[in-house]
């Protein structure tokens, strides 16, 4: 029998479409990977922002169990962890189960500026989560946060990079740069001590929201494939760039609206009778 390319999306739902686990399907599925998904929250947003939050933190385990007892995924992306507890789930499910090719966003807040997380989680994910990550993808503001070094540009990215790595036992981080001057994200792997910079490209569009979780299930659906990092970090930009600047034109909501996750599909349609 073949074997598709797994992988497990662990992230909230965002009903409008643009982020979490409905961005993680769109783009694992444009990518050529079977996606799986256990919700941890659900949440009324759209692309003006958060309204409020369902915590799912108490079926996070009955979800992950059914589907790792069944299905053994090639890669991991985790995104929004509501809570402690969450996180906790989370960790012991990636020791019960020896998941591999584990990729974290950690996301706290969304585009749109709202709050995603509640008060101490962040510890409980410092402690408990990142010493079993692969591939963690914090933005500035978390980079800073988490190493507690200022970020002003691409060099500062990688001493932020090389403490987040040192001081939390992970294989590698990938700080998204955003604007920093030279534009890019760049990549640490601690265990061949390289270091990667990606170079951005600035696209005029407010069609932003969900950056985040493509590019971070992207990269799991590269590491699924039997990409290195580099080589699925590298992929996923590509990805991500195609994506938003086939959708910069798009009217989606009256905020930040998605990206084009199914690109190559909308340019080549399906020819229905």
């Amino acid at each position: 029998m073949k074997h598709y390319p797994t992988v497990l999306s662990i992230a909230g739902s965002d009903p409008s479409g643009g982020a979490g686990i409905q961005a993680d399907i769109k783009t694992c599925t444009a990518m050529g990977c079977y996606a799986m998904a256990a919700i941890t929250a659900l949440t009324a947003q759209n692309t003006l922002g958060v309204r409020s939050i369902l915590n799912a933190s108490d079926f996070l385990n009955n979800q992950l169990l059914a589907a790792l007892d069944d299905i053994t995924p090639d890669a991991v992306k985790i995104g929004m962890l509501p809570d402690e507890q969450a996180v906790m789930t989370v960790a012991s499910v990636i020791e019960k189960y020896a998941l591999k090719n584990i990729v974290l966003d950690p996301v706290m807040t969304a585009t749109s500026g709202d709050k995603l997380a509640a008060s101490g989680m962040i510890d409980a994910m410092c402690r408990e989560l990142l010493p079993k990550v692969t591939l963690l993808t914090p933005n500035i503001p978390e980079a800073e946060g988490l190493s507690g070094l200022k970020i002003a540009c691409i060099n500062d990215a990688g001493r932020a990079a090389r403490r987040i790595a040192a001081e939390y036992s992970i294989t590698a981080v990938l700080v998204k740069g955003g604007h920093l001057p030279p534009q890019g994200d760049l990549l640490f792997d601690s265990q061949s001590g390289k270091t990667w910079v990606f170079e951005g490209e600035h696209i005029d569009t407010t069609n932003t929201h969900g950056t985040g979780c493509t590019l971070s299930s992207a990269i799991a659906c590269g590491l699924a494939c039997g990409l290195t990092i580099d080589e699925s970090v590298e992929r996923a930009k590509s990805f991500i760039t195609a994506a938003i600047k086939e959708g910069a034109d798009y009217a989606i909501g009256q905020g930040h609206g998605a990206v084009n996750h199914l690109y190559n599909i909308i340019k080549n349609p399906i020819q229905w009778k």
